[in-house]
């Protein structure tokens, strides 16, 4: 029953003697400690305290349990409930289904508390052990943050909460494990070493001794003892840290899996590497081009998933990272949700927010993840680069963290242009943003660009004019849309030769149906469009570009700024739909 974590965790320590305790026979009264509790399923006493068969699933011990592990999380340390005893010792066991009550409690603390719940065996008797590590940030329950003093939950502030928080070390990565440096496996140093070389700086600590390599990563502590990222990187994984699976194409059989089996972490990275890099496939582009050959998923966003699913996932779960590499698709998904702050909104301009910051600098110094919090922009910008998609990022729930690199064969045109574009600097990631939005709308403004960009208004306006003086040949990429009024945010469209090389990318807007979305789009955007602005904005005459917006109007999306329809300064505004 007994679950090893980095060597001997000291939760699973107490949970085991208190196992042993009531295997002996003893009370749970005689044996709790402040980190392990020990109840009955709360709802099966009966008339008379008969204890009445338990359900598989129970609404009213899901409520209790939730309460008590919220108080857990909120505990230094965090704890655990053994369910299945009475306060007399007597072995009612439960019926409970441990992923239905995982789930529940799940929902009852607002997604919150994600908790380990296994099986135990007591003589017969069948029990759950929930255990959860200790909370970032305070859970409530039902509008209160309780914690445990001594072997009761009482309510405490967040003030206070949070002072005592930051007295104690936030980062489990840099606390002690139950491992020494005798325990390090030399293939993991040899991985380590490997990382390392390639600059002066890295190729002396690449030919350290191993105990001062280990050491001058910061991965132990002063009496010999590795941290828990050392243990992680060095000696073992709790359960599969990486599950990773290779198919040619959904739904078929699998062409290759590596599972992690409790490897030293940088091995299993280093495996990992090495299987999707194999199933990379490589793209020929014509000559001429300044890279005519590519991989279907660009490598460095590539192996910024598979790395940032292993340092910013919940190492507490024993859920593994799983690393789906379908065609030339790459699917990663982390179990742990995102944490202080960050989301899909802000993640490319957010500052690092690392939940183990030791095993995050560790990575950080061998090479294998980026310093300066910065992966995510590389690897939105790397997929851009090449004409694909940028990286879908979501949270599920769970949590987990699920990052998606959809692949392919990179857009020629996309390459050709970046590559002539001038200065060099224009390709930057906000510029790559800007010409995404103009390729799927048609037009761009700083309203429309900033939630992407994820930066205010004026950094974003800076951004998009710093593209308009950016040329094709002698040409701007960019230009602005004619006829907007004096006064009203530019918008900027492709420039003719800009259009030339990234215009097939836009067919959806040269249909018919297409071309009404886009004025429609745009006038409920701007609140208003005259023919003028629908006439550049489509690439039609004046004339076709009138009867595109009448035919909005006939259609009740659009209505004239003033009846008649005639006189300078005519426009159409939009209809708002009850």
């Amino acid at each position: 029953m007994s679950f090893t974590f980095l060597g001997p965790d000291p939760l699973e320590t107490q949970i085991a003697a208190v196992l042993h305790k009531l295997e002996a026979g003893l009370r749970p009264s005689e044996i709790e400690v402040a980190q392990v509790d020990i109840k009955e399923e709360p709802g099966r006493r009966g008339p008379g305290g008969v204890v009445e068969p338990g359900d598989l699933e129970s609404e009213e011990a899901a409520q209790y349990l939730a309460e008590e592990m919220v108080c857990m999380a909120n505990t230094a340390g965090g704890g655990a409930i053994i369910v299945g005893i009475a306060d007399n010792g007597d072995r009612i066991g439960t019926e409970l289904r441990a992923e239905w009550l995982r789930h529940r409690i799940f929902e009852l603390s607002s997604n919150r508390l994600t908790l380990t719940i296994r099986e135990g065996d007591l003589d017969g008797t069948r029990l759950l052990i929930l255990t959860t590590p200790e909370a970032i940030e305070p859970i409530r329950f039902r509008n209160k943050i309780k914690w445990r003093v001594d072997d009761n939950c009482v309510e405490v502030d967040a003030t206070s909460w949070y002072a005592g928080r930051i007295q104690r070390t936030v980062d489990w990565s840099s606390h002690r494990s139950g491992h020494t440096l005798d325990d390090v496996n030399p293939l993991a140093l040899e991985h380590a070493r490997r990382s390392l070389r390639g600059t002066s700086e890295s190729d002396d600590l690449a030919e350290s001794p191993d105990n001062d390599l280990v050491r001058r990563l910061n991965l132990t502590d002063g009496e010999g003892y590795l941290t828990n990222a050392g243990s992680l990187l060095l000696v073992e994984t709790p359960g599969d840290g990486i599950d990773y699976i290779r198919r040619n194409a959904h739904g078929s059989d699998s062409t290759g899996r590596y599972q992690g089996h409790g490897a030293p972490l940088l091995e299993q990275l280093a495996e990992v590497d090495r299987a999707s890099d194999s199933a990379n496939r490589v793209v020929h582009l014509a000559e001429g081009f300044a890279h005519n050959q590519l991989r279907s998923i660009p490598p460095r966003p590539m192996r910024e998933a598979i790395v940032n699913g292993v340092v910013h996932r919940d190492w507490h779960s024993a859920t593994p990272t799983t690393v789906e590499h379908v065609g030339d698709t790459i699917t990663v998904t982390s179990p742990g949700g995102f944490i202080g702050g960050v989301s899909p909104s802000n993640i490319i301009t957010h500052p690092a927010v690392p939940r183990y910051r030791s095993l995050a600098e560790a990575l950080a110094a061998l090479n294998l993840a980026e310093r300066e919090g910065i992966g995510i922009d590389r690897m939105v910008q790397d997929m851009l680069a090449q004409g694909h998609q940028p990286p879908h990022i979501e949270e599920t729930p769970g949590p987990y963290v699920r990052v998606a690199l959809v692949g392919g064969e990179p857009d020629s045109n996309t390459v050709e242009f970046l590559n002539a574009i001038e200065p060099t600097t224009a390709a930057a990631l906000d510029s790559l943003l800007i010409l995404e939005l103009i390729i799927k709308h048609g037009w761009v403004d700083e309203e429309l660009a900033a939630p992407v960009l994820q930066r205010s208004t004026i950094d974003t306006r800076d951004s998009i004019s710093r593209l308009a003086q950016a040329t094709i040949g002698k040409e701007p990429a960019i230009v602005p849309v004619k006829g907007i009024p004096s006064g009203s945010p530019v918008a900027y469209q492709l420039s003719n030769s800009a259009s030339k090389q990234l215009g097939h990318r836009s067919p959806h807007l040269r249909s018919p149906e297409g071309r009404q979305t886009q004025l429609l789009t745009w006038a409920k955007h701007r609140n208003r469009v005259s023919t003028t602005e629908a006439a550049d904005l489509a690439d039609v005459t004046v004339t076709h570009a009138g009867t595109l917006l009448s035919r909005l109007e006939a259609d009740g999306l659009l209505r004239g700024s003033r009846p008649g329809k005639k006189g300078r300064g005519f426009h159409y505004l939009p209809i708002t739909q009850s």
